[in-house]
């Protein structure tokens, strides 16, 4: 019973994983644009906000949706708000 139980949780939490990752919740994101007006590269703008280049990649192409602190360094970064960089019109409502 309980292996059968077990089979069961673990099927709807990969089922869980696989919509998530799907990005369904996508935020989409100027920070390529942005960069690109400023003649900045992935690992200069890392290095301002304190990830690494790899991060940035991430939030780039929606494989990773940056925290509000990280969202809020970066739009400092920019002399933007976060709103005017992030846009989540994608993002389901709960």
């Amino acid at each position: 019973m309980q292996s059968l139980l077990d089979s069961k949780c673990k099927a709807c939490y990969a089922e869980f994983a696989k919509h998530t990752m799907q990005g369904s919740d996508e935020v989409k994101t100027l920070i390529p644009e942005l960069r690109k007006q400023k003649k900045l590269s992935q690992e200069e703008l890392a290095s301002a906000v304190g990830v690494t280049r790899q991060t940035i990649t991430s939030i780039e192409i929606g494989k990773y949706t940056a925290s509000l602190v990280l969202a809020y360094k970066i739009a400092k970064y920019f002399e933007k708000t976060i709103e005017e960089i992030f846009d989540f019109s994608e993002v389901e409502d709960f």
